[in-house]
């Protein structure tokens, strides 16, 4: 892991304690992705290059409170990096960590939002 030293613009937060995949035990894995905000920040992270987003970025149904939680479990899970970059808190997946502890976990949970996100929008057409 990289080694931050203090800038004139460190941020005033703790800085995110990341638990390494290889560390997760499965039942923390499955807890983390069974949720469907968390399946959708995962989703578009998936969909994001390194670091591209912000906390503040998803639209995502939830108080800042509750999604500051979501995130803690997502990096408790091994799945999430995080660092300030001035008043932002960008993240990145750790999807070849995860993938290399939990083989073809996170390609399950993604095919099936994907396949939830299509079954709902040809639901949403046939109404119409």
């Amino acid at each position: 892991m990289e080694s931050r030293q203090p800038t004139a613009a460190a941020s005033h937060r703790t800085p995110p304690v990341h638990i390494p995949p290889g560390d997760v035990p499965l039942e923390a894995a499955l807890l983390a992705l069974a949720d469907p905000v968390r399946q959708t920040l995962v989703r578009e992270l998936a969909g994001a290059a390194d670091w591209e987003r912000a906390c503040g970025s998803f639209d995502v149904p939830v108080t800042k409170a509750t999604l500051s939680r979501h995130f803690a479990v997502l990096r408790e899970a091994g799945l999430l990096e995080q660092r300030d970059a001035g008043p932002k808190r960008l993240n990145r997946l750790r999807r070849a960590e995860f993938d290399e502890r939990f083989p073809g976990l996170l390609a399950l949970v993604l095919r099936t939002a994907e396949s939830k996100d299509t079954e709902n929008t040809e639901n949403t057409e046939n109404r119409a």
